[in-house]
This record gives structure tokens, C-alpha cells and sequence, in this order.
């Protein structure tokens, strides 16, 4: 007997085949494919057959879904969630994977997971509309080899408001700028002023201080914090001084956004008040960064309330390493779709897969607001003349791989967040020198790694 919600989603995907009857390539001899049962690992059945399943269903009849839920997954302390996850797939063997990176890059270690790399060389999969860098990124995540895909992706952008510039006669920004060009930009207008009358030449979100703002600018240099390989923290070389100078420079001279202003807020919170919270979207902010969601902020602002919104804005580039000019840390992949070594339908697993990445799904999903920027990037279209190619225009970078301190505890991390924010808050306050914060932070940071290990090897083990 078929459930209601079973009814409905069929009655989705038989209204779907019908829009795209004749749009794809191979329908025509679906009916003839022997029937499978094709098992997808993702987070519930219904948000499955709405992001992807009614659409691929309605094109391949002959594949037949069952959705590996992972809802009953839940954190708990102590344990390891990325091997209750990897225990999960063992016990429940889904064919198609959907994975974190630090799950997916496991799996690939211990040659779980199916290599794609001939697969992906198919014409019909069209491998050169892909997010420029993706698939290189994708193999070094997986040791060399190509095991996963990403159908979305986010990516920080510098957005400008055009008019701010001309009306203060500052250069506008451009593409691939350093973090030292957008200071200079900043610092050019005015920081006088109170109220709806006070312009602040750069927003970067709430609550930047010396720590979070370094550790921004750091993390573009590719900064590290430790070396993985000798387990020595690394923070007192000059490169770590210079980055957090620039970053004291910086919030000393005034010119960056800094409150909350939800906390100025009193009594009922209006429509308008939410919409225009943001102050890049309030049009007091000459630059600020933002993901793809803040476009549908601004829409949705000149909308409800147009004399007070910004008005004639554009985009470019995140700040970049001068010496890695095309590469950026602020490209954001998450959710890797990969088959399993011993999915007993690859074909099928393969076949859902490439359709999820194909241009045929990006253009019929380009329209709706998933939460991501798709990777076949042609389907990013802006009807106003904005520079939307900032989106893609740089390649993900190593440094952002989630792999790369593999094996610190995680109990170092918060212990040096602590300490990190304690240091650097005496400079704040003019009680240290950005020299003196490092070098005790360099001491203290250090006795909290040799601490977390050896407190890790003397646990038992959860196996």
C-alpha cells in the first residue's frame, strides 16, 4: 500500500517527467535498463527526493531510490563523529556517499571509496564548465586520485557600494587586491560622524577584534599555526607579527564596522529594522564581504524600503596572497558526493552522480536559492551588469583542506583559541606589543599541544 507521502512525491516526479520530457540525452531508452535500487546516504528521505531525487527520478525511471538516512546520527562527547559515520556505512552499505571532507578524504585513504578520474573524462560530463580548480582540489583531497564530486559551493566577495566611492572620490575596488590594498581604500573615507550620518569604509561582520581580524588576514597568507609534521607552533615568525600589525593598524584607525547592532536595538524589531541590519544593505558601508546570499538581501531590501537601501553596488575578488594571486581560502565546499568501493550498483550510483553535477541539472536548479552557488558556474547569471564572475574567478586553495592539521587534538584547538584571544586583547588594550603577545603566546600555546597529546594517548581507546 502506498503511504501518502509515498503518493505525493510520485505524483512530484510524474509532473516533473513531463516538463522535461525531450531535454535529456538517453531518456529515450530508460524504459528498456533493467530496473535497480540504487541506496543514496544523505540526511532524510524528504530532503533528498526535493533537492535531487525528484528530478533525477523523473528522468530514470528505471533507478529506483532508497535514501540511507543519516538523521539518527547524533553527536555525542567523546565520541568520534567521523568514525560513527564511517562505522554507519559500513553497517548500512549505501552505494552513493555523501560525505564531510574529513570523512571523504579518510575513505579515500583507505581506498573506500570508487575512482572517477576516467569517469569524469566522459564527453557528455563536459569536465571544463566545473568551478575553475575544483577537480584539482578534489584530487588532492583524495591523495592524487578523483573519488568525489560537489555540486555547490560558496565563495566570499568584496561587495562596494559605487556610490560611497564617487561621492567621497576614492578609486573603486578591483579584483585581486591584497589585504593591504583594501586597508588603504578604507582608511580614504571619512570616520567622523554619529548615527545614520557616520560612514565606515569597510565591514567584515560582527565582532572582529585583533584575533579574529589577524587570523582573516593570516589565513589568506596561508599562515599556519603549527607545523604538522614537527609539532612545533609556529605563531611568533615575523610573517604572524606583520599580519597582526596590519590588523591593529587597522582597527586603530577607525574605519571598520565593528558593532552589533542588534544590541542597539530597543523595544518591537520592524521589518524594515531586520531587513536593513546589515549595514552594507543600510548603505552605510563602502565595502564590505558577503557570500552569493547577500545579492538576495539587497534585492529583497530595495524592495521593502528603495530610499534607504543601497542602490548601485557591484562586486570583486576576496583579498589575496600577492604570491598566489589566483587562489583563495575563502572558497567554501562542503557535502562530497562519492560512490562506494563496493556500491553493488556503480553504474547506477555513477549515472545519479554525474547527473547531480551535469549542465542539465545546474540550468534546471540555477533558480532557485538552495543555500549555494552551482558548479557548473555558467548557470550564475546577474540581469544587472555586476562583476558575478568574482564568484568563480578564484581557485579553492590548499590551505583551506580540512586535512591539514589531521592528528591535533581537538582539545589544543580550544585551549588556543582561549589563549589566543587572551593575548591579544592585552594589545588591544595597550598592554602588550603585538611582539611580546606572540612570543608568550608561542610558550602557552606550545606546553597546550604537548598537554592534549599526551592526555589523547592516554585515553582509552573507543575501538
Amino acid at each position: 500500500m502506498m503511504t501518502a507521502k509515498r503518493i505525493k512525491t510520485l505524483t512530484a516526479v510524474l509532473v516533473l517527467a513531463s516538463l522535461l520530457a525531450g531535454c535529456t540525452t538517453d531518456k529515450a531508452n530508460n524504459n528498456a535498463d533493467t530496473p535497480v535500487t540504487l541506496k543514496v546516504m544523505y540526511y532524510d528521505e524528504g530532503a533528498f527526493f526535493e533537492d535531487y531525487g525528484m528530478l533525477f527520478s523523473a528522468l530514470h525511471p528505471e533507478v529506483e531510490i532508497e535514501v540511507i538516512s543519516t538523521r539518527a546520527l547524533r553527536h555525542e562527547e567523546g565520541k568520534d563523529m567521523d568514525e560513527e559515520m564511517i562505522k554507519f556505512i559500513e553497517e548500512n552499505k549505501p552505494d552513493v556517499l555523501m560525505l564531510s571532507p574529513s570523512q571523504f578524504t579518510k575513505l579515500a585513504r583507505d581506498g573506500k571509496l570508487l575512482e572517477l578520474d576516467h569517469r569524469v573524462e566522459e564527453k557528455d560530463f563536459r569536465k571544463e564548465g566545473l568551478l575553475p580548480g575544483l577537480l584539482d582540489y578534489m584530487r588532492e583531497m583524495g591523495g592524487g586520485k578523483l573519488y568525489g564530486l560537489i555540486p555547490y559551493y560558496d565563495s566570499q566577495v568584496l561587495f562596494y557600494n559605487k556610490d560611497l566611492f564617487e561621492k567621497y572620490s576614492v578609486e573603486p575596488p578591483r579584483d585581486k587586491m591584497s589585504w593591504e590594498d583594501v586597508f588603504r581604500l578604507a582608511a580614504m573615507f571619512p570616520t567622523d560622524g554619529e548615527g545614520n550620518d557616520r560612514v565606515y569604509g569597510l565591514s567584515l561582520g560582527y565582532g572582529y577584534d585583533l584575533f579574529s581580524l589577524g587570523s582573516l588576514i593570516a589565513h589568506t597568507y596561508n599562515l599556519k599555526i603549527l607545523n604538522p609534521q614537527t609539532q612545533q607552533v609556529t605563531i611568533h615568525s615575523e610573517s604572524w607579527k606583520k599580519v597582526y600589525e596590519m590588523a591593529q593598524k587597522a582597527l586603530q584607525e577607525g574605519y571598520i564596522y565593528r558593532d552589533n547592532p542588534y544590541e542597539k536595538l530597543s523595544g518591537e524589531i520592524t521589518f524594515e529594522d531586520h531587513i536593513l541590519m546589515d549595514p552594507f544593505v543600510g548603505g552605510k558601508v563602502a565595502m564590505a564581504t558577503g557570500s552569493y546570499y547577500m545579492i538576495e538581501q539587497i534585492k529583497r531590501a530595495r524592495e521593502a524600503v528603495p530610499d534607504r537601501a543601497v542602490k548601485n553596488w557591484d562586486i570583486v575578488t576576496m583579498p589575496v596572497d600577492p604570491m598566489n594571486p589566483d587562489y583563495s581560502p575563502h572558497v567554501s565546499l562542503w557535502d562530497i558526493f562519492a560512490i562506494s568501493s563496493s556500491a553493488a550498483e556503480a553504474d547506477a550510483a555513477w549515472k545519479f552522480v554525474k547527473y547531480i553535477h551535469s549542465d542539465e541539472y545546474a540550468r534546471v536548479t540555477s533558480k532557485r536559492q538552495r543555500g549555494g552557488i552551482p558548479v557548473r558556474t555558467q548557470y550564475l547569471k546577474d540581469n544587472e551588469g555586476h562583476n558575478i564572475a568574482a564568484f568563480y574567478a578564484l581557485r579553492p586553495s590548499p590551505s583551506s583542506l580540512e586535512t591539514l592539521y589531521e592528528g591535533v587534538p581537538n582539545e589544543f584547538w580550544m585551549n588556543f583559541y582561549s589563549l589566543a584571544s587572551q593575548e591579544l586583547k592585552e594589545v588591544e588594550e595597550g598592554r602588550k606589543t603585538v611582539s611580546e603577545a606572540l612570543d608568550s603566546l608561542q610558550i602557552k600555546a606550545q606546553e597546550a599541544l604537548v598537554q592534549a597529546h599526551l592526555k589523547k594517548e592516554s585515553e582509552p581507546s573507543s575501538s
